[in-house]
C-alpha cells in the first residue's frame, strides 16, 4: 500500500499485515454485533419464559408440600454445588474411574471442555493447569500434521491424476515441463476445502447416527452435537457416553473417542483452509481500497490546479508524495492545459485588457494571427484579470 498510496504521508501508512490486522479485527467485531443482536432476538423471550415458568413451579411446589421458598432454594444451591461433583438426579457412570478420566483428558486435550466434569480437589486443578499446557500444544501440532497429511494425499491424487492424462504430451516435451507438472500438482485451497467439507460432512452424519440410537436424541440434537463437540466449543448441554448402562458397552466407548478425535481434527483443519480463503478476501478488500484512495488523490491532483486558477492567486500547492520531479511535471502540464481551456473561454475579443499579471511576460516569438487578437504562450500559468503591458498598448 505504501507505493500505490499518491498523497499520503509514507509515515502515516500501515503495512499490509499491520491493515489486515485492524480489518479482521473491526469484521470480527462487526461479526459479533450482528451475531448478538440476532440471538438475543431469538433466545431472550425463551429465557424469560422459562424464568417465569420456574418461579410459578417453585411457588406450586412450596404451597403443595408447605415448604417455604427461601428453603427450597437454599436446597437448590446445594444441589448446584453437588453437581460439579457429580451428583446428578438420574444417576449415571462413574465420572472418575479410568474410562471416565480417559474421557475427561480427552475433553481437555482437546480443548473441547464440556464442563460436566472438572476437577474438585486444589491439587487436581492446579495439576489440570501444567497438564492442559502441554496436552493441549502437542494436540494442536497433531491437528496440524494431520492437515499437512491431508494436502499431501490430495497432491499425490492430482498428481496422479496428471500424470495418467499428460503422459504422451510430457514426452516431446522433456525437462521443461517438470516444473509446470510439479505446479499443477499442489491443491488449490479451495479443492482442500471442499474435501475438509465432504470428510466432517460424513464424519458428522455417521457419528450423528450412532448418537441418536444411543444416546436417544433427535437425529437434528446429534448433529447439534456434532457440531459443538467436533468444533470444540462444548457448551455442555449435550454430553455423549454419560449415562449409567454405557459402562458396560465399552465399544461404544472406543468409539466415542475414535469419533471425536477424528471430528476433531477434520474440523479444525477445515476452519484452517476457511481461514486462508477469508484472508484472501481481506486482501482484496485492502487492495480494493487502496485503488480507490488511489484514484481518489489522483482526481483531486488532476483537479486541484483548475479549483487553484479560479479561485485563488497563489500557485497550486504541491502534494507530497514518493516522486515530486513526476509530479511537478503533472501539475505543470495539468496548469498548462487549464490555462488554455480558461483563455479560449474567458478572454474577451477587443484588446483593452489582458487575464495576465503584469509580471507576466509573453514569449518574444508571439505570433499575431489577427489584427487585434494576441495569441502568446505564458510562462506562468496563473491566469486572471489584469491591464495589458505597455509594450502591448
Amino acid at each position: 500500500m505504501k507505493k500505490d498510496s499518491v498523497c499520503c504521508p509514507p509515515s502515516l501508512i500501515p503495512s499490509r499485515e499491520t491493515s489486515l490486522f485492524y480489518l479482521l479485527g473491526v469484521l470480527i467485531a462487526l461479526y459479533m454485533l450482528a451475531g448478538a443482536a440476532v440471538f438475543s432476538s431469538l433466545e431472550r423471550p425463551a429465557e424469560l419464559q422459562a424464568h417465569q415458568l420456574w418461579e410459578n413451579r417453585l411457588r406450586d411446589f412450596s404451597h403443595e408440600h408447605r415448604v417455604s421458598c427461601e428453603d427450597l432454594k437454599h436446597l437448590l444451591s446445594l444441589y448446584e454445588e453437588a453437581r460439579t461433583a457429580g451428583i446428578r438426579t438420574k444417576q449415571g457412570r462413574a465420572l472418575w474411574d479410568i474410562s471416565g478420566a480417559f474421557y475427561f483428558v480427552g475433553t481437555v486435550v482437546s480443548t473441547i471442555g464440556f464442563g460436566m466434569t472438572a476437577p474438585s480437589t486444589l491439587t487436581g486443578k492446579v495439576l489440570l493447569v501444567f497438564y492442559g499446557l502441554l496436552g493441549c500444544s502437542a494436540t494442536l501440532l497433531f491437528f496440524n500434521l494431520f492437515l499437512e497429511r491431508v494436502i499431501m494425499l490430495l497432491s499425490l491424487q492430482i498428481c496422479w491424476c496428471h500424470r495418467g492424462r499428460s503422459r504422451q504430451s510430457d514426452t516431446a516435451e522433456g525437462r521443461a515441463s517438470d516444473g509446470n507438472r510439479n505446479e499443477e500438482c499442489k491443491p488449490s485451497v479451495y479443492q482442500v476445502t471442499l474435501i475438509l467439507f465432504v470428510a466432517v460432512l460424513l464424519v458428522a452424519c455417521g457419528a450423528a447416527s450412532l448418537y441418536s440410537v444411543m444416546e436417544g436424541w433427535t437425529y437434528f440434537e446429534s448433529l447439534y452435537f456434532c457440531f459443538v463437540a467436533f468444533s470444540t466449543v462444548g457448551f455442555g448441554d449435550f454430553v455423549s457416553g454419560q449415562r449409567e448402562h454405557h459402562e458396560d458397552t465399552w465399544v461404544y466407548q472406543v468409539a466415542n473417542c475414535l469419533l471425536m478425535l477424528l471430528g476433531v481434527c477434520c474440523t479444525y483443519s477445515l476452519f484452517n483452509a476457511i481461514s486462508v480463503i477469508i484472508k484472501q478476501g481481506l486482501n482484496w478488500i485492502l487492495k480494493t481500497l487502496a485503488l480507490m484512495c488511489q484514484g481518489i488523490c489522483h482526481f483531486r491532483m488532476q483537479f486541484r490546479p483548475i479549483f487553484k486558477i479560479c479561485f485563488s492567486d497563489s500557485e497550486p500547492s504541491k502534494c507530497c508524495c514518493e516522486n515530486d520531479n513526476l509530479h511537478r511535471q503533472q501539475v505543470k502540464t495539468v496548469s498548462t492545459s487549464a490555462h488554455s481551456m480558461l483563455w479560449r473561454s474567458c478572454a474577451p475579443s477587443a484588446i483593452g485588457k489582458c487575464l495576465c499579471k503584469v509580471e507576466t511576460v509573453c514569449d518574444k516569438n508571439h505570433d499575431r494571427t489577427k489584427k487585434g487578437q494576441d495569441i502568446c504562450s505564458y510562462k506562468n500559468n496563473v491566469v486572471y484579470g489584469r491591464p495589458l503591458p505597455t509594450w502591448l498598448n
